[in-house]
């Protein structure tokens, strides 16, 4: 009997797109190499890729989000060898109490080892720690042709495995570097700010004393007004782990909720109330890093049709202006995102061939699924993007261009070297065409 069961229950979190699939959830590590093999293969983690990279329409995919075993963790050391299956909600909740934290974190800590090192996330530290890949020391890669592959940095199959999209064999298992940390609190200052100068100068100026940086931006106003957020450990002994979710959304929101007139009326009342509570204070890591995840099922705040999430980096050259730009074309669509996050990142290089970052600046934020209107204005944003120089992440992403990523991403050629042919995805039959 096979292990595959045919679904449309697996989606995206952009839940565009509902594909059938052959799905098989193992439970134990010796099952995954009897499930790895033949053609039109994905390994998937929590689903938490917004696009199409973790959809295999028509072909078979293992759900990894079963393999969460811990093999060792050192207290001493902050190093930990796990499943890839293990999220990173569960590493925190293991390592915290022993005075460690993962180097790196997303905007949300229900990813996978193995969806962190194939998407090479990044975070608000970014100019500090770089991408995920920088603090993976080894992990192991089972290949369609059977064979087992355990690597380490320098090997170009794991420069090609980090940031790969799943596309260089399945991750068995990983083996990372923990950060130490005092405890579970964040001295943090919010500053608002009137125009994309502004931003740019507090960023520029923050990363010397700051571990942290975000800010969150109106997306309805062109002048680029928002909340920049910055922040350091506190120093507090308290290692009180983050709290599961306290509400979820049961339904979808209907789809009109969401409309020029509710999205300029929530970011005006945003950007007042921040304003207004501006200043230093002190949070736990989980208000801070991971502020969506108190809300279960937060992307069914978009509807039944579900929502692009648009996610771009501009290099530094050109981030003022085309930043500016992307900005006064989103205002004027009356399309754009209860939450829009404009951040920098840093010079520091990542291993993977085909990792996001790139130093300069990184707009991110969600479009309802308008059909051809919001299509369209997502292609006069990439038209933006490509002549700054800059490119789309994409695990964020449903619909580029075969030509705008080959034109984006430089080391494409040398990272089809080390393609696994087995695997593929809805989003890389798309841009390999």
């Amino acid at each position: 009997m096979s292990a595959f069961r045919t679904t449309t229950g697996l989606t995206s979190w952009g839940r565009v797109d509902r594909p059938r699939q052959d799905v098989a959830t193992p439970r134990w590590a010796d099952e995954l190499a009897g499930l790895v093999g033949g053609e039109r293969l994905l390994a998937v983690g929590l689903g938490r890729s917004y696009g199409d990279s973790g959809l295999n329409p028509d072909g078979r995919v293992v759900a990894m989000r079963g393999l969460d075993r811990v093999h060792g963790f050192d207290a001493a050391t902050g190093v930990v060898r796990a499943d890839a299956g293990l999220s990173l909600d569960d590493l925190i909740r293991l390592a915290l109490p022993h005075g460690w934290f993962p180097a790196v974190v997303p905007g949300t800590k229900y990813v996978t080892l193995g969806g962190a090192i194939a998407n090479d996330i990044h975070g608000k530290n970014h100019h500090r720690e770089g991408t995920f890949g920088r603090h993976v020391r080894r992990l192991c890669l089972l290949r369609t042709d059977g064979s087992v592959r355990e690597l380490a940095p320098g090997d170009p199959l794991f420069a090609a495995t980090v940031g790969g999209l799943g596309l260089t064999g399945v991750i068995a298992w990983a083996e990372i570097q923990l950060s130490p940390v005092s405890g579970a609190w964040m001295a943090s200052e919010d500053i608002a700010f009137n125009r994309l100068s502004e931003f740019f100068d507090l960023a520029e100026a923050s990363e010397a004393g700051f571990d942290y940086t975000v800010s969150w931006i109106d997306c309805t106003t062109r002048n680029g007004r928002g909340i920049f957020s910055r922040a350091n450990p506190d120093g507090s002994p308290d290692r009180t782990p983050h709290d599961p979710p306290k509400i979820a959304l049961p339904l979808d929101f209907p789809s009109f909720a969401l409309n020029p007139l509710t999205l300029k009326a929530f970011n005006t009342f945003r950007f007042a109330a921040k304003s207004a509570m501006a200043g230093k204070k002190t949070v736990h890591y989980e208000t801070f890093q991971f502020p969506l995840d108190a809300i279960g099922q937060w992307n069914r705040l978009y509807g039944p049709k579900g929502f692009y999430q648009y996610q771009c980096a501009i290099p530094s050259a050109a981030a003022r202006d085309a930043t500016a730009e992307l900005m006064s074309q989103i205002a004027r669509s009356g399309q754009g995102s209860f939450l829009a996050v404009l951040k920098t990142f840093g010079d520091v290089p990542s291993p993977g061939l085909l990792s996001f970052p790139i130093k300069g600046a990184t707009l991110a934020l969600d479009f309802q699924n308008g059909g051809d209107a919001t299509l369209r204005l997502l292609e006069r944003l990439d038209r933006v993007v490509l002549e700054a120089g800059g490119r789309l992440y994409p695990a964020k992403d449903g619909r580029i261009s075969a030509a705008m990523f080959r034109a984006s991403y430089p080391n494409l050629e040398e990272f089809m070297k080390h393609r696994d042919p087995g695997l593929t995805s809805a989003f890389w039959r798309r841009v390999a065409a």
